[in-house]
């Protein structure tokens, strides 16, 4: 959780300088602090105040009568409300799609599984539903309170939907049809909803249907032969294991271009100026999501490239989910967030218990994806749907 600092709020402090006449100048003269910290402090945007600043600032607020002695200084902090997982746990209608594995050659589906870190990667998605990231119970809006109106903040209805994992062994026709059938009734569906898809390709096919229904691409067609890396329909791009099922694919593949080689497995994004990097592999992981705020619906990705990747997002997800709002990328009525996330690499090789372990503790970065690599997708989207319009 992130916390707020209420100096501004406490004080009545204004950013209309006709209304705060001489606000800046008399906590500076009675606290010695610095003119541009007092106006960092007003904004809520010092990244840290040291103790003893801290201190004359409750100094201040009890001489003029804005707090008492007993109430500080934690009067002046107060939680912020998590939007990341507040904008899931609003929609009336929550669906969570996992992949199911199973045995080569069995058909049984008595014997399909779904792999423990994807079960990890679900509990934390349900627990930051449910207590908005752990912010929850310090959410309060008097107004609402005054009137008497409570505001929904978790999902009317939740729905747990199961798809086949693609197999190395009997391909992936089964599994690339049930992902069609479950993205399309998801979207035909009317009301306030989101879809969360858990896993990368490799495990569940919706996130083909996902991202190629944002980019406006055929899914299940592979890019691998496009001119240019630049010129991939998704800004961000899965290499294959050799191991893995290849899957044909706009957003993954085992090249970026037809003379640009991804040599190493794992997950490559844009940068700005149209070159593209590679982020990591086993350690790597993707949260991407869109919302559509006029229509409610709310559609995101939550991917790890390995097992252990998975487990470390579920954990970030837990404690920095703040890392991933606002979005990166908002025009019209289209919002998108994109964040590649690099994790340091095990300190010691990895034991056959840490399966079991759900408190895996990373040092995670968070980079969101430059909002111009997306800005050049949806502008060519666009491009693309005026031309079919007009034809």
């Amino acid at each position: 959780m992130r916390y707020e600092f209420r100096l501004a709020e406490l004080l009545g402090h204004t950013p209309d300088r006709r209304k705060r006449p001489g606000t800046i100048k008399a906590i500076v003269e009675y606290t010695g602090l610095d003119r541009h910290q007092v106006a960092s402090l007003l904004k809520n945007e010092a990244k840290y105040i040291p103790l003893e600043a801290l201190s004359r600032l409750c100094d201040y607020l009890v001489e003029h009568g804005y707090a008492n002695g007993d109430e500080l200084p934690g009067v002046l902090f107060a939680v912020k409300p998590e939007h990341f997982w507040e904008v899931i746990a609003r929609r009336k209608k929550l669906e969570i799609c996992v992949g199911v594995r199973r045995p080569d050659g069995e058909d049984a589906p008595e014997t399909a599984w779904v792999v423990a870190s994807d079960a990890v990667l679900m509990g934390e998605v349900l627990n930051g539903v449910s207590t908005l990231g752990g912010t929850e119970k310090f959410k309060a809006n008097s107004s609402d309170q005054d009137s008497g109106r409570e505001i929904q903040t978790h999902p009317e209805m939740l729905r747990q939907t199961l798809v086949w994992s693609p197999s190395p062994v009997d391909g992936a026709s089964e599994a690339i049809e049930r992902s069609k059938e479950v993205h399309k009734d998801f979207v035909s569906t009317s009301g306030d909803k989101a879809l969360i898809c858990l896993g990368s390709l490799k495990s569940n096919p919706v996130v083909e249907m996902l991202i190629a229904d944002v980019f406006m691409v055929d899914p299940f067609e592979s890019e691998d032969d496009v001119e240019r890396a630049v010129d991939r329909s998704c800004p961000f791009f899965l290499r294959y294991r050799d191991t893995d099922p290849h899957i044909a694919s706009a957003s993954a593949g085992v090249q970026l271009s037809k003379t640009e080689k991804a040599d190493q497995p794992g997950i490559y994004y844009e940068q700005a100026d149209g070159k593209w990097v590679y982020a990591g592999g086993q350690d790597t992981a993707l949260v991407f999501y869109v919302y559509r705020e006029p229509l409610g619906r709310l559609e995101m990705v939550l991917s790890g490239f390995s097992g252990r990747a998975t487990r470390l997002l579920a954990r970030t997800l837990t404690n920095r989910s703040e890392e991933f709002w606002p979005p990166v990328y908002a025009a019209n009525d289209l919002q998108i967030g994109a964040f590649i996330v690099q994790y340091q690499e095990a300190a010691q090789a990895s034991l056959p218990s840490d399966i079991l372990r759900t408190d895996v503790i990373g040092n995670p970065t968070v980079t969101a994806i430059p909002v111009e690599a997306i800005a050049r997708r949806i502008e060519r989207r666009a491009s693309r749907s005026n031309t079919e319009t007009n034809e």
